[in-house]
């Protein structure tokens, strides 16, 4: 229909040449796999579709569109040098822990495990990391004295500031590691 009004605009579903005129139409020759013009595939290798003419990915699945014979030399599809990448950072983390295995460690370093150090101190696992929670913000409380030194009133009123910040966030650790604590047996009688 479109071959018979003069000038009519063409639509991406239809075909850019009259159906008879693509039939007598000489089929292309076969080029080889680097030449200087690519040839791409007209079916997504995912899941069948047809590309859109000039079109990179498929519109259905998002598939980057592969050339001709892209597999007899250098891979061309990111599937490819992503399968590759992942066979060597899995490789890589497989030597890691070869090596992390058969690393031998001190002995006292035992005392720093998590259940070791939950046993000493006798506390639950949540209490315990309201605990260390509250260490940790004391210790900013006191990284803020050594990391800023106060020249003019204004900047030693912004320093207290954080420290009582820094003190209260502890406080509040403190209180819900207090709070999550089991009652012992002697303090309910």
């Amino acid at each position: 229909m479109a071959d018979v009004v003069n000038q009519a605009q063409q639509e991406f579903w239809r075909s850019s040449v009259p159906v008879g005129a693509a039939v007598e139409a000489p089929a292309p020759a076969a080029t080889p796999v680097f030449a200087a013009t690519p040839v791409f595939e007209d079916a997504c290798q995912g899941c069948g579709g047809e590309f859109m003419i000039g079109g990179g990915f498929c519109h259905a699945c998002g598939r980057a569109r592969a050339k001709l014979g892209a597999g007899v030399g250098v891979p061309a599809t990111l599937d490819s040098l992503w399968a590759r990448g992942a066979g060597r950072a899995r490789e890589w983390v497989r030597l890691a822990a070869d090596d992390w295995r058969e690393a031998s460690f001190p002995g006292w370093l035992r005392y720093l495990h998590f259940h070791e150090i939950k046993r000493w101190i006798g506390l639950p696992t949540a209490a315990l990391f309201a605990f260390m929670i509250g260490l940790g913000c004391v210790v900013g409380a006191l990284g803020v004295g050594l990391f800023y030194r106060a020249s003019n009133l204004a900047e030693f009123q912004a320093i207290q500031m954080w420290r009582i910040e820094w003190l209260l966030a502890a406080t509040a650790a403190f209180v819900a590691g207090i709070l999550l604590k089991k009652p012992s047996g002697s303090d309910s009688e």
